[in-house]
């Protein structure tokens, strides 16, 4: 499946960096052929293809292990917003030259985090061109318990899992200062941290898994809270007939511990709108949390109420700003204009 063009040696590579000695394979046939053979699973299959261009979604330093662990987490993470168990994957990847000590260093990373979900690569693709990356993830889901955007419902609470704003701090910082050196006053701790944020995320399988038949809607927040959370309000609403909104409580808000020393609204400008985060926004109705705040508990991992789902006001307009509400912690209303991540608008270029 993965095929040579214009790249000499490319056999050679693929044989010394992706092909993996025999082991316990879903796969009937995998990578060397035309098509990898999948064993058919039970329930349906979850498919999610993801590119990363290089400029675009990573910074061109970035270390080959960490880009090789964050090309698969963020197909990972698409898994994860459904509730989906991770199967297999295929890799089409294209290099401006190839070398054994960047493929061994990708590929490292890369495998690290397949193995740590079991899920196999059966294919892919390699070419000659400007360093990019496109992983096709395919999941196992019960069909009827999978998440999915359209299942929200006025009166649901809505949380999220983590913290926010992390990575998109660590962006910023390397926009404005050109560079990875660490601002004087910040600890070295928290700066590591952010920058983990951002090179390697962790898709929340096991939350995905475990939310399936307690969560009414779910998805991962790749562009922004407040972009991603219009995505469930729109389908929501176009399931239910009924215009939803949201209303968030700023002050309930996980933010990273790196945005600390930072004026409170640029905090909740990038927990809101700077993306790269992969954490999962989820609603769900009020007589389940209880049952989240356990499962938070049993994953050691902390699962925050921010605000609930909500009909639009009798005689708002349909526009995105009817559609979420900002309150303080004294509940009133906050005016802020928030730019969630958008490929082909004026601001699309996060890392550029």
């Amino acid at each position: 499946m993965f095929r040579a063009e214009a790249v000499p040696g490319e056999f050679d590579l693929i044989a010394r960096h992706f092909t993996r000695p025999h082991r316990r394979s879903r796969a009937l046939l995998g990578v060397g052929d035309d098509c990898a053979l999948l064993a058919p699973a039970r329930g349906a299959l979850a498919v999610s293809t993801d590119m990363l261009l290089e400029g675009r979604h990573f910074f061109p330093e970035v270390d080959p292990e960490s880009l090789g662990h964050k090309a698969l987490a963020v197909n990972l993470s698409d898994l994860a917003a459904m509730g989906a168990h991770p199967v297999a994957f295929t890799l089409a990847l294209a290099l401006p030259q190839a070398t054994d000590d960047w493929l061994s260093r990708f590929a490292r990373g890369l495998f690290d985090l397949a193995d740590a979900h079991g899920c196999e690569l059966v294919g892919g693709d390699t070419t000659r061109g400007p360093l990019s990356l496109c992983i096709t993830v395919m999941g196992e889901v019960d069909p009827v318990r999978a998440l999915r955007r359209d299942g929200a419902r006025a009166g649901d609470e809505l949380w999220v899992s983590g913290d926010l704003g992390g990575a998109a701090w660590a962006v910023a910082h390397r926009q404005a200062s050109g560079g990875w050196a660490r601002p004087q006053g910040l600890t070295s701790a928290l700066f590591e941290a952010a920058q983990e944020r951002l090179h390697r995320p962790l898709p929340r399988v096991t939350l995905g898994k475990a939310l399936a038949g307690l969560a009414s809607a779910a998805i991962d927040l790749s562009d922004g809270l407040s972009g991603d959370l219009g995505h469930v309000l729109a389908r929501s609403s176009q399931a239910c007939g009924h215009r939803l909104a949201a209303q968030i409580a700023l002050d309930q808000l996980p933010l990273h511990p790196v945005l600390g020393g930072l004026p409170l609204e640029q905090q909740w400008r990038l927990a809101l709108a700077g993306g790269d985060d992969y954490e999962l926004l989820f609603s769900a109705p009020v007589s389940r949390r209880s049952e989240l705040q356990a499962l938070a508990a049993r994953l050691a991992l902390p699962l925050t109420r921010i605000g609930q789902i909500e009909p639009v006001r009798q005689g708002a307009h349909d526009h995105e700003a009817d559609r979420l509400r900002l309150i303080d912690a004294h509940g009133r209303a906050v005016s802020m204009t928030l730019q969630a991540h958008d490929h082909f608008s004026d601001h699309a270029s996060r890392h550029e």
